[in-house]
């Protein structure tokens, strides 16, 4: 059977595999193999610079696992990305997405611990919206048995992030107290749900009015980002609270140092205020950057305070902390089997649906993770607006604002 198989090309190798393992696979509509479907960032700028197109199938390097994706998460980073508002962006074309998950199909030279057809999840340094991802075996996890391919996609950086600012940065413990912006999205579901699992820590989220009838059950207090919140949590709270997560920045930094107590901490994780239109905007840009609170260090000293920032890609790609981030993801598999979390999946979308999916996020719709699922079929009026396009994405331009007036469907999960 060894002799068979070593005349057969991979890609009939990996068919045959899973059919022994009884797993279904999708047919390769490609007539060339080595080809997949990615979605392509041709530049900075709007939703019209992405396209969905054909690139070169990626292969496993020493101490890499090639995984065919089956679906991949898409965050606020990602739309950040794609406007260039991140701290020294990668060159254009670009392959965008951090996170994905799927069936590994081989492994490269030197990599242990996985085999073909293992359900894996894992993390990327971009290149996670195509079919086939190549990553390094430090950053790939085994599924569980009992959790489908769009909840890992909605797993591994917002639980692992929610998780490292609660209990790594600010020493979480019984009978604490935490506001966290944003308590709608999939970072806040996280938070929610991992407070949950400490005796007596009160949940202060704060979001949109449109999203409290969705999420009221899954925090101890509920208020409206666009009020005056601080006055209504210190009703609660005279002291305040002992940890802010804030991912918006802006004039919410003062308020969340505002909040806090006596050895309280504040942890910003993302600068969500900066971005305001479908484009890069040098004025939002500069008033977030203008009402975030300066902070004195001898203010701090004085009060008790500490601020503090994280950043989970960076901890993985530049710090090299993929030790610590396995073991926080395997404390949290243990959470999820024993069934303390369950990651909230928004809604999920095909390939060709991602500007779609992008726009939900940046008109803050999102309750829980928006997924990109690659064996969805994209609905027509959607896929019409995506299509393939050469490898190096480039297409021609649209106006910026035909955008707006295109009709969009999210499809609720």
């Amino acid at each position: 059977m060894a002799k068979e198989r070593a005349g057969m090309t991979e890609e009939t190798q990996y068919m045959m595999d899973r059919i022994a393992t009884k797993e279904p696979e999708n047919v390769q509509t490609s007539g060339d193999a080595k080809e997949m479907r990615a979605v392509v960032l041709a530049g900075f700028g709007g939703l019209n610079k992405l396209r969905v197109t054909k690139k070169a199938m990626p292969e496993p390097q020493d101490g890499e696992v090639k995984i065919r994706v089956k679906a991949c998460g898409l965050n606020f980073l990602d739309l950040m990305v794609r406007q260039g508002t991140i701290d020294n962006p990668p060159k254009t074309p670009l392959v965008p997405g951090f996170e994905c998950c799927g069936i590994v199909e081989s492994v490269g030279e030197n990599t242990t611990g996985f085999e073909i057809g293992d359900r894996v999840m894992a993390f990327v340094n971009y290149n996670a919206w195509a079919e086939i991802v190549c990553t390094q075996v430090d950053f790939v996890y085994k599924m569980p048995e009992e959790m489908t391919f769009a909840e890992a996609a909605a797993f591994s950086l917002n639980f692992v992030a929610a998780y490292m600012m609660l209990f790594e940065v600010a020493n979480l413990r019984e009978g604490m107290s935490v506001l966290v912006q944003s308590a709608g999205g999939g970072v806040g579901q996280a938070v929610a749900q991992l407070c949950s699992t400490v005796p007596n820590v009160t949940v202060f989220g704060i979001a949109s009015c449109l999203k409290h009838a969705a999420i009221r059950d899954s925090v101890t207090h509920l208020f409206d980002r666009n009020v005056d919140y601080i006055q209504e949590v210190k009703k609660i709270s005279p002291e305040g609270v002992d940890i802010v997560l804030d991912c918006l920045c802006g004039d919410n930094t003062g308020k969340g140092l505002t909040l806090l107590r006596p050895l309280g901490t504040y942890i910003l994780y993302g600068a969500s205020n900066m971005v305001t239109g479908e484009t890069k905007s040098f004025f939002s840009f500069a008033k977030s950057w203008w009402q975030v609170e300066k902070v004195n260090p001898i203010k701090l000293y004085e009060e008790n305070k500490v601020i503090a920032g994280f950043s989970l890609l960076n901890l993985l790609f530049k710090h090299g902390k993929c030790s610590l981030v396995k073991s926080v993801m395997d404390k949290l598999l243990c959470l999820y089997d024993q069934k303390k979390i369950k990651p909230v999946v928004d809604s999920l979308w095909a390939l060709e649906e991602v500007k779609e999916a992008m726009q939900r996020i940046h008109d803050r719709g999102n309750i829980g993770k928006l997924i990109l699922d690659f064996e969805k079929s994209p609905t027509p009026l959607m896929a019409s607006d995506s299509t393939e396009t050469s490898e190096a994405g480039e297409e021609e331009e649209e106006p910026e604002g035909d955008n707006d007036s295109k009709e969009r469907m999210p499809f609720i999960h």
